[in-house]
């Protein structure tokens, strides 16, 4: 997962605390001014804080759901466009299908090493590389089979199907990189900070500090802020989209 994850949820479970502390310190300091406080004008102000917080969180929350689910689907597709073709090469004479099985196999095998090894960047980019290698393989060969029929028909179905196989690769590394820019998060945790230390000036109210509120209130944002930078990128942290690679083993082990 991305450092500025963790910087992120740290600066949330330390700053929010310490801005609620700031903002009763600062209603203290104000002692007089304290039931002004409760004044409609000011209430409002207090509720569009927490309003446009809770909407932010809420739209990024929707979007890295809606982007987990886009990936798990392309999963899905790029399983189907490989089987498709797979199955497709039946179309060309039997020498070629003998030396295209196994690059399938092989191509299968690359595909799923490149995501299972992306903590580490130059390992999965090396594995896309052999991928993207054995694709231009796999298509000169069935390009060379496909004349060899003289066949329209042959032509639009191997290679149509195996122009969907290639194409899905670069949309699956488009959608692995398709995130909200930073700025984003940084504004999320501002107005995290901002609306505790709104909390804080309406807990100056009362003569003790409210620790068990205070706490909730941390940990409930601090994980959901978590869960959301978590779905926004699996396969690196506890929330993974690996279950719908078992589709791909599962075409492998067909293949096999």
């Amino acid at each position: 997962m991305p450092t500025f994850t963790y910087y992120l949820t740290l600066a949330l479970l330390i700053g929010m605390p310490c801005a609620m502390e700031i903002g009763r310190r600062v209603a203290l300091a104000r002692g007089e001014d304290l039931a002004k406080e409760s004044e409609p004008g000011v209430s409002a102000l207090d509720a569009s804080i927490y309003g446009l917080f809770g909407l932010l969180l809420a739209f990024i929350f929707s979007g890295a759901a809606t982007r987990f689910d886009h990936r798990r689907e392309l999963i899905v597709e790029e399983a189907n466009a490989i089987g498709t073709a797979y199955l497709r090469v039946d179309l060309l004479p039997a020498d070629s299908q003998v030396s295209l099985r196994p690059l399938f196999r092989q191509y299968v095998e690359s595909r799923l090493a490149t995501y299972r090894d992306i903590r580490s960047l130059e390992s999965a980019m090396e594995d896309y590389r052999h991928s993207q290698e054995l694709q231009l393989q796999i298509w000169r060969q069935a390009v060379a089979g496909a004349q060899r029929t003289a066949n329209p028909a042959v032509y639009s179905l191997v290679l149509g199907a195996l122009n969907e196989m290639i194409d899905i690769t670069t949309t699956r590394l488009a959608a692995s990189r398709f995130h909200p820019p930073q700025v984003v998060y940084l504004m999320l945790l501002a107005l995290g900070l901002a609306s505790s230390f709104v909390a804080g000036t309406a807990m100056a109210r009362s003569r003790t500090r409210q620790w068990s509120h205070i706490l909730v209130f941390t940990l409930v944002i601090s994980s959901a802020v978590y869960v959301i930078l978590d779905i926004e990128f699996p396969r690196l942290g506890l929330i993974k989209v690996e279950a719908a690679d078992q589709l791909l083993v599962e075409l492998l082990e067909s293949m096999r």
